[in-house]
């Protein structure tokens, strides 16, 4: 597998403002909810369930059904560890164009909580608390699942 590209917020930022990208937030529906990036759509690579994060069954099939394998996609969470792994999902499902926002929403932070690289949220870049037709349950119903 080829190298994962990994951008910074303002360069996801120039990705989806000037090239044509869309931001999607692999983060949880709640979390999404709360605040998310202007624009984004939520396609969670991982559910909050009673033992706490459980994978997606349906993100690859999502995302299939959503984005076709040339679609060019910036994928966020929180922190850059979601997105990273949902990035190497896509790559090995056979999609060409994925970056990954490597610091997330609210940023890296180290071991003991110091923020390492600010996110999305933290370098001031837009955010909404709701994108019409971005949500996981709308985005499942354009996709026919």
């Amino acid at each position: 597998m080829s190298t994962i590209r990994r951008v910074s917020p303002e360069e996801a930022r120039k990705l989806v403002d000037d090239e044509g990208y869309l931001y999607v937030d692999v983060r949880s529906e709640a979390e999404y909810a709360a605040g998310h990036p202007a624009g984004a759509q939520n396609l969670p690579f991982m559910h909050v369930g009673p033992g706490g994060m459980q994978p997606n069954p349906d993100f690859i099939t999502t995302a299939e059904a959503l984005y076709p394998r040339d679609a060019k996609l910036v994928l966020g969470c929180r922190s850059g560890q979601r997105s990273l792994r949902a990035v190497e999902a896509l790559l090995n499902a056979g999609y060409t164009s994925i970056v990954d926002q490597r610091a997330g929403f609210e940023g890296r932070r180290d071991m003991f909580g110091k923020l390492l690289e600010p996110g999305w949220s933290v370098t001031g870049l837009p955010v909404a608390q709701s994108t019409p037709g971005g949500s996981y349950p709308e985005l499942r119903k354009k996709a026919g699942l």
